[in-house]
């Protein structure tokens, strides 16, 4: 057993909560490179996930937007998937297909790094945010519902 293991251990066996030391970090972005994102042999448009590998590298983003390179995040009709988790919720973005879209995000990033804030999501992006789950409205019946009725 390493020493983080023993330290989990030893912390929740005296029934403290978990802290982590990545507490400054702002937000996340989870690339999916899965079954289908970034399959050029599939059809489907490359992935910038090396590109941006190494630009949150070179910038040192990672201690406050945390880049994630993910499997299959499961939308894959909308190949080039990716999720930008904050303490307010989770967006969803897909279709992404050109680098300035991704360029886009790593401008992004870097001004959040840099105001010490997540800041808005480019607007320029709007187009390609979804909703990942389905959502019903007060009074509306859910599909699983509906099936089982």
């Amino acid at each position: 057993m390493n020493a983080q293991t023993q330290r989990i251990r030893e912390t929740l066996g005296r029934r403290e909560a978990l802290v982590t030391a990545r507490s400054h970090v702002l937000g996340q972005i989870v690339l999916c490179e899965g079954c289908c994102c970034g399959r050029t042999d599939k059809g489907f448009m490359p992935s910038q996930s090396d590109w941006m590998k190494h630009q949150w590298k070179d910038r040192k983003l990672n201690k406050s937007v945390q880049l994630t390179i993910s499997g299959c995040l499961g939308p894959c009709d909308l190949a080039n998937v990716l999720c930008v988790i904050s303490p307010q919720g989770m967006q969803w973005f897909g279709g992404l297909q050109e680098q300035w879209q991704y360029d886009l995000l790593l401008e992004w990033a870097t001004a959040s790094r840099d105001a010490g804030v997540l800041l808005e999501i480019p607007a320029e992006l709007n187009r390609h945010r979804f909703e990942r789950f389905a959502v019903s409205e007060p009074g509306e019946q859910s599909l699983a519902s509906a099936r089982t009725a």
